[in-house]
Parts: structure tokens; sequence; C-alpha cells
């Protein structure tokens, strides 16, 4: 296992010269492609960095994770040397920001505060930020509403919970689920079937958040996990010498269910 105090004083350094290398690329006799980048033409790319950083910790790949926060850190340095040409803030500024929102927020490591668990660390925090925010400002108003639909609702469930709007057990959650069940049930026209179809899954990520478990996290594994079996499906096919497209319905589930007894979970 890496020790993380041995890289510790390389660090500054190492950084020092990631900073140098973004101020070459972005100087008068740079990259010609790197100068002409703006914040939002290279906003696409720090959205793919991000996935590609959760896929690596999805996969287990240390060694995948570690070159994956390189380009993440890339992406940070790359637009505060945008911010600072155009006269605003710099990365000096990008992490002084952060270390100083770190300790205001963890009073009780480093000031006198007491927490005695993690709840009551994330109450601390929802407090604090609150004292931070304008008299008229939501708790919610700091969601950012381009995250993913299952992300987002999960997030701003979990921001309510911890001032206490939230289901007493799990059971007010599942009786809520056959509710909005039964409402889809008599839906009539398109827009009222889409709308109780949003309040089914906005309830089954409520049940998620309250288990523990990452809703975007776990509708990404079954999606892979059925890409991966639908692939095994396209293989056997190749291999038997016939069309997927070609076999019946009945057909295409029996073969569903031998790949899925075999196993060919694999790929996605």
């Amino acid at each position: 296992m890496a020790d993380s105090s041995a890289g510790s004083g390389q660090a500054g350094e190492h950084f020092q010269r990631l900073v140098d290398v973004i101020d070459r690329l972005r100087g008068p006799d740079g990259c010609p492609w790197d100068r002409e980048q703006t914040h939002r033409s290279v906003r696409d790319s720090l959205l793919e960095e991000c996935y590609e950083v959760l896929e690596a910790i999805d996969a287990g790949d240390g060694a995948e994770l570690k070159t994956e926060l390189g380009d993440l850190l890339m992406q940070v340095v790359f637009h505060a040397r945008i911010a600072s040409e155009a006269g605003g803030f710099n990365i000096g500024d990008v992490i002084g920001g952060i270390t100083a929102k770190l300790i205001r927020r963890h009073p009780h490591i480093f000031g006198q505060a007491q927490a005695a668990d993690s709840g009551e660390v994330l109450r601390r925090w929802e407090d604090i930020k609150a004292a931070e925010r304008p008299a008229a400002a939501s708790m919610l108003d700091g969601v950012p509403r381009a995250m993913p639909a299952l992300a987002y609702s999960q997030e701003v469930q979990g921001r309510a919970a911890r001032v206490g709007f939230d289901w007493r057990d799990d059971q007010g959650v599942i009786d809520k689920l056959a509710e909005e069940v039964s409402e889809l049930k008599e839906s009539a026209s398109a827009a009222e079937k889409e709308a109780e179809f949003g309040d089914i899954l906005f309830t089954l990520v409520n049940w998620a958040r309250r288990q523990g478990i990452d809703a975007e996290s776990a509708l990404r594994g079954a999606g892979r996990k059925f890409a991966g079996r639908f692939k095994a499906m396209e293989a056997c096919c190749a291999g038997r010498g016939v069309s997927f497209r070609e076999l019946t319905f009945d057909q295409q589930n029996e073969l569903w269910e031998q790949v899925k007894d075999g196993g060919g979970d694999s790929g996605g």
C-alpha cells in the first residue's frame, strides 16, 4: 500500500510543474488548440473526465483511477488558467477557497466543537452552509440542475432529510410507491403518464437513499449487466451461425436465460 506521507513532500513540486505546463500551453508561443479553448468549449471534456473517474472507481482499478484523477486535475488547472487570463481568479484562489471552506465546515476538527458521529457532522455541515447562504436562499439552490436525474433526485432528497424532512420508516416509502404505481395505471394522457412515471422513479430513489444505495451507480450497473448479457447472446448466435434478429421472441428469451445461467454478464 502506498504511503500517503511519502508523496506529500513532492506534491507541491509536481503540482507546480502541472501549472507551469498549462501556462506554457496557453502562453503566446503555446499550443494553438489549447490557446483557443474557453470555459464553455471544454465543458464537455470536464464532464467526460468526471465520468471516467467514476468508471475507474466502479471497476476498482487503482491504476486507472490515478490516471483519470490526473486528467480531472488538469481540467481544474486549465479552467483556472482561463479565468486568470480574463482577470478573474487563479489556481491559488481555487486552492485557498476550498481549504478555507474545509476548515470552516469542520469545527469539530479545527475548532472547539464536538461531533459524536457522522450524522452529527452532516447536521452541523448543513447548519454552517445555511449560515453562509443569503437569507432568502434555499438549501437546495446549490444542487446543480445539470446533474444526471437520479443523482439530482438523490441529492435534493438527502439535503431535505438532513434537516428532518424524511419518512419515519421504509414502509412509508413502500406505501408511497404503491400509491404512485396506482396513479400511473389510472393516468390517461401522455403528459400524465410521464409525470406519474417520474414520481415512481423519484420514490424509488428515495428508498435507495434510505438503504445507502447510490441510485445512479445501481442503474448504471444494471445497464452494464444487461449490455454484457446481450453481447453474450449475440456471440452465441454468431457461434451458431444464426442471426439474433431472426429468432422468435421466445427463442430470444430462452437464449437470455441460457446466458444468464451461464454467467455471461461480463462486458458492457
